[in-house]
């Protein structure tokens, strides 16, 4: 039977090699470890784009609205806002598209798109593998915080929606700390609320400005990559880059854990 995996070229110590995505998560894993990563007390996650594929929800329903609109660029500003919160976010459309751009009637058109799918669809669609993480991180008593760019309103709303709300030791949201990622702020509060030192805990990530803050944070960054690949920069301040969530529970189970 032929393999139905997708491959991608990845360039490694040895040069370029072709990976399925199983290969690639084998290898990935398999470097991460060679490092011999120091014990953990504590996991932090980010959410949209780490736990919910909200990401990619979120571009559909501003590229149905670029589409109405003739807005140019939409998905390049869209990328570059990731991470961030609602006043940054307005700030980036601001300085793209110029300070007359009518950002408050076209983010309200998004946002009636986006929750109407999300009706539709019952909630937002999960990550690979992420309650198998958190039922994994929870039998092994480990502190999980959630460090989310969006307003509490909505990410309690999300998480009880998906019935994971349950294994979240803490919340800390966007309207809770003063500056936004890339600012270190909520990766700290995060830590200092479940009582972990930061360079005890890992942060999961998605977006460059997540992993900025994280280790802006001191903390122990792992980008999964989501709608943008690293580049020279991320690989730099991220502890590991693994391929999805069910690399990262493998990853945690070979790692001690320091309570």
């Amino acid at each position: 039977m032929q393999n139905s995996e997708k491959r991608q070229m990845v360039q490694t110590e040895i040069g370029p090699v072709c990976f399925s995505d199983t290969e690639f998560a084998e290898y990935a894993l398999k470097r991460a470890l060679s490092k011999t990563p120091a014990p953990f007390s504590g996991v932090i996650f980010d959410m949209d784009g780490v736990i919910f594929d909200s990401e990619r929800e979120v571009l559909h329903a501003w590229q149905e609205v670029a589409a109405k609109h003739q807005i140019p660029h939409i998905a390049d500003v869209i990328i570059a806002c990731l991470g961030t919160n609602f006043q940054a976010t307005r700030k980036k459309f601001d300085d793209f598209y110029g300070a007359d751009f009518p950002f408050d009637q076209y983010e309200d058109e998004m946002r009636a798109i986006f929750y109407r799918r999300y009706d539709e669809n019952h909630g937002l669609p999960l990550k690979k593998g992420v309650k198998g993480l958190l039922v994994d991180l929870k039998s092994r008593n480990v502190p999980v915080a959630l460090a989310s760019s969006t307003r509490e309103e909505v990410v309690r709303r999300e998480l009880e929606d998906a019935k994971i709300i349950e294994y979240f030791d803490a919340i800390v949201c966007g309207d809770m700390v003063a500056r936004s990622k890339p600012a270190p702020d909520i990766f700290l509060k995060a830590a200092e609320t479940i009582s972990i030192a930061p360079t005890d805990g890992f942060v999961i990530e998605d977006s460059y400005n997540g992993i900025r803050a994280a280790h802006a944070a001191a903390l122990r960054p792992i980008m999964v990559p989501d709608l943008k690949g690293p580049d020279e920069e991320m690989k730099a301040k991220t502890e590991v880059i693994l391929p999805d969530l069910d690399t990262v529970r493998t990853y945690f189970d070979a790692i001690d854990v320091k309570l």
